[in-house]
């Protein structure tokens, strides 16, 4: 890109690695952008090159959730005071969207919040991909561009040549997005169904349909501490499934997560790099989301349609 590029792009410090890819999927070089520490753990950012009239990017996934968070928060408003045209938050992994309605008295819906702190901070858009909930779009003012990681998946799926396949989700709640796997794969569904003690934590599980002699896809958008998606793997085997494969867009990968997957029956864990994954796990494999995000950031600022990048 030349330097009169109507566009820049600039990235927090976790998610580095990600801009760097989509930088060069984009043809363009990575804004150059400063974040001073002080003792007491604060810190500032700054735009070392003019962005006055240009179309400001700012990638940040908010994982680990506070610290990026609030970079990101200073990075948007340091856009809006540096005369930026406009201001798109891409943000890959979107935090705090399991807070998403009041699911028992008193708790706080923290993805509305997060929305509203953005938006008041100054965004013109958000770029994000598979949202714990659909209708967190609806907590934002301003555009919301949701990409799927189907768009990276679907191929690699494809490229497995499985027989049998049965698309499986680990519990009732993202029954629509596999669901949406097995229409376009033309494929048998099958719901595990659970009940958790507390957060975290599983009581009991039942498998809902038929994996015997079965090639399993267990689909998710997240995986934290992997104690529901690998218990689903392990109950599908002993139910007769020849192999099972998890797919998630997510590799949140708390402890001891890394641990239950190696030691679960499952053949290999399939993630995208909207959060780093840094862990030695041999059953992880890791598709870049990089060029599906620098497509869609060329066609926001070429005012093209993206709904065409939409595999699913």
């Amino acid at each position: 890109m030349s330097q009169q590029s109507p566009f820049k792009v600039f990235s927090g410090t976790a998610t580095r690695y990600l801009a760097e890819k989509i930088c060069d999927n984009l043809g363009c070089e990575l804004g150059n952008m400063k974040v001073q520490h002080f003792a007491d753990g604060e810190f500032g950012v700054s735009f070392e090159e003019s962005i006055r009239g240009k179309h400001v990017f700012l990638i940040q996934s908010t994982f680990p959730n506070s610290d990026n968070l609030m970079e990101l928060l200073l990075m948007i408003d340091a856009a809006k005071r540096a005369s930026a045209k406009s201001i798109i938050a891409v943000i890959p992994y979107f935090g705090w969207a399991r807070q998403d309605r009041k699911d028992q008295p008193r708790v706080a819906i923290g993805a509305k919040l997060i929305a509203d702190i953005l938006s008041v901070a100054g965004i013109d858009r958000l770029i994000t991909m598979d949202l714990h909930a659909d209708q967190i779009q609806g907590f934002f003012n301003v555009p919301v561009d949701h990409l799927y990681a189907s768009t990276v998946f679907a191929p690699y799926i494809d490229s497995l040549q499985l027989e049998n396949l049965v698309i499986a989700s680990p519990d009732v709640g993202g029954s629509k997005r596999a669901n949406t796997y097995a229409k376009y794969f033309g494929v048998p569904l099958v719901l595990c169904h659970k009940s958790r003690a507390k957060a975290n934590e599983i009581e009991n599980m039942v498998v809902i349909g038929d994996v015997q002699d079965k090639n399993v896809i267990l689909i998710d958008d997240m995986v934290d501490t992997a104690g529901t998606i690998t218990k689903a793997a392990d109950l599908m085997v002993s139910k007769g499934a020849c192999s099972v494969r998890a797919i998630a867009s997510h590799a949140i990968m708390s402890h001891p997560a890394t641990d239950r997957v190696m030691d679960s029956n499952m053949i290999e864990m399939i993630f995208t790099d909207s959060i780093p994954f840094t862990q030695d796990c041999p059953k992880a494999h890791v598709i870049s989301i990089a060029g599906m995000f620098a497509e869609t950031i060329r066609r926001v600022v070429d005012n093209e349609s993206i709904s065409s990048q939409f595999v699913i």
